[in-house]
């Protein structure tokens, strides 16, 4: 996974590995797979590292 990466695009590449929507909360997606459940922020900017690093 490439270290910056927009929010749409990680959106679509987490659901396209499985994860799914689970609820929207305004801005932030909540997804889940396997039991492991991550908030997806949709702010229009690229994702905090310490977000990408948290779902691999």
């Amino acid at each position: 996974m490439k270290q910056h990466r927009k929010d749409k695009d990680l959106l679509k590449l987490l659901k396209k590995n499985g994860w799914n929507i689970v609820r929207i909360n305004s801005s932030h997606h909540v997804l889940q797979k396997d039991g492991k459940t991550t908030v997806v922020p949709l702010h229009g900017k690229d994702v905090p590292i310490g977000l990408l690093n948290s779902i691999s």
